[in-house]
């Protein structure tokens, strides 16, 4: 498994490492609202996977103490 790992580690970085030595010019126009469209869609995860996990969240921000079960009598 960890000589797996380390293959697609490696492959990564030289692909990566290739991309930059053989760059071109793009000719491309990027429209301004385009980096909003993606901060709305990171902020939308992040805020699904918090409504997903807030039980397990509030589990570990809140001590739980042992509740007893005792029953008094008047």
């Amino acid at each position: 498994m960890a000589l797996r790992l380390k293959y697609v580690t490696v492959t990564s970085a030289l692909f990566l490492a290739l991309s930059f030595c053989f760059e071109q010019r793009a000719y491309a126009y990027v429209d301004p609202g385009t980096s909003l469209l993606i901060f709305q869609s990171v902020g939308a995860i992040v805020t699904g996977a918090l409504f997903y996990l807030r039980k397990r969240m509030k589990g570990f921000f809140t001590k739980s103490s042992p509740t007893s079960t005792e029953v008094t009598d008047k």
